[in-house]
């Protein structure tokens, strides 16, 4: 864990397709003393994407990457990483599903943050079905991707108690606000691991 600390941060991408509340607590974490990674590319399939702005006003490198094919754009999006010696990614909202080969290029080396206590509801709409199926628990997971949607290894989850009271909305609130704290020590966690 030493070695990452300091000046030998871990040149890290983060991928995003929206609001980028995740990339922004990445950002502050990314500034602290103790934090193993540097945040220097953003990566996003949607030139509108709210979160660019956070990348803009931390002058971190931002590339908007068209998906008229998958294996352009993941080309496009190899050469950019490789360019700028990214080891790290992680996907923070990226709504796009990256290649078998594409994840074989980075050996181990990307990370999600999901919105639902994996295994289950793995995908979309995981507030939805944790609701509508009386779930009395939720939260969130970070894990390790591989060629499965929302499979890989998990590194760590957080759950918090679904409330009679609670909504889509309410639910969503109060899990990104987890997210945002698992999401930094998850990264430590698996780096000092690796």
């Amino acid at each position: 864990m030493a070695k990452l600390l300091g000046e030998n941060k871990l040149n890290t991408a983060v991928f995003i397709s929206g609001r980028g509340s995740n990339l922004n607590s990445l950002i502050n974490f990314s500034k602290k003393k103790y934090c193993p990674i540097k945040i220097k590319l953003v990566i996003t399939n949607n030139k509108e994407a709210v979160g660019l702005k956070f990348a803009k006003k931390n002058k971190i490198k931002s590339l908007v990457v068209k998906y008229t094919t998958k294996f352009k754009a993941e080309r496009k999006i190899l050469n950019i990483t490789s360019n700028n010696n990214i080891k790290l990614i992680c996907l923070a909202g990226f709504m796009k599903i990256l290649s078998k080969n594409f994840i074989n290029n980075f050996k181990g080396k990307i990370l999600n943050i999901h919105p639902s206590l994996l295994p289950k509801y793995k995908g979309l709409n995981t507030h939805k079905r944790a609701l509508e199926n009386g779930e009395r628990f939720s939260g969130c997971t970070v894990h390790l991707v591989n060629s499965v949607l929302d499979s890989g290894k998990i590194i760590l989850q957080k759950r918090l108690r679904v409330t009679e009271k609670d909504s889509e909305y309410s639910l969503e609130k109060k899990i990104l606000k987890l997210e945002h704290k698992l999401y930094p020590k998850a990264i430590v966690k698996f780096l000092s691991n690796s």
